[in-house]
């Protein structure tokens, strides 16, 4: 299959046109039109850098399938900004969240079956799971309460982390289970928002989920300080 060398172009209109589409459908406020496109933006920029840096002429097809998912979570990102000057068309919002959820599990897929799979194909289904868990976030936390948004930042605040010691910057082995968890916390969240569950339920369910989550990453950083301490000892070397 061939690979397509215009992805990242390709994908800002696409998130220009389905914030159009939300707009003559649902209506969408400035706060939502800033934030869509800004993240459209973004998105085209990272992900063009990336590209250049890692030395990638062309996106192959599973990474078509994660922008195709990127510009559905910039329209959550959009409605959720939306939702502090006016009433969420909470219908909508789900929706979109719940194609972006089915086709995470469809690009992995596609990756495999054609022999496509990369690091920075990797890299940029990380950083849409850990944006659509964000914003999903933020939407629940007016609600159940700001502890909610621990869930959204744990992702960034790894990385900061890593900025301010070298040592949790080293790579980490994979483990399938690293997935999982980003998917049970985006899962809990869009049944969250939804508000189809009684609101104890919900406040299990999520804060399970944040169980998960500060488990797994946890254990990340558990090992990563064990090999520091190893390295140091010389008795292992990268």
């Amino acid at each position: 299959m061939p690979t397509v060398r215009s992805l990242p172009t390709f994908g800002l209109i696409s998130q220009v046109a389905l914030l159009a589409t939300l707009a003559a459908t649902v209506g969408l406020t400035t706060a939502g039109w800033v934030v869509g496109t800004a993240y459209g933006s973004i998105t085209f920029v990272a992900l063009t850098w990336a590209m250049h840096r890692m030395g990638v002429d062309a996106l192959g097809p599973a990474d078509g399938v994660t922008l195709a998912r990127a510009t559905l979570v910039g329209c959550v990102a959009a409605l959720v900004a939306d939702s502090f000057d006016r009433r969420t068309p909470i219908g909508v919002l789900v929706a979109i969240a719940v194609v972006a959820l089915i086709l995470d599990a469809v690009d992995g897929q596609v990756a495999r079956r054609t022999n496509t799979v990369s690091r920075l194909g990797a890299r940029f289904d990380m950083e849409v799971d850990a944006f659509l868990i964000l914003v999903l976030s933020v939407y629940v936390a007016r609600s159940l309460g700001a502890w909610v948004l621990v869930i959204g930042a744990m992702r960034y605040a790894f990385v900061v982390a890593g900025w301010v010691s070298p040592w949790m910057q080293r790579s980490l082995p994979p483990r399938p289970w690293r997935k999982v968890v980003a998917a049970t916390q985006a899962i809990v969240l869009v049944f969250a928002a939804s508000d189809v569950l009684p609101r104890t339920l919900t406040v299990v369910a999520v804060a399970g989920a944040l169980a998960l989550l500060v488990e797994s990453f946890g254990r990340d950083v558990a090992w990563l300080w064990c090999h520091r301490i190893i390295e140091r000892r010389g008795l292992w070397t990268p």
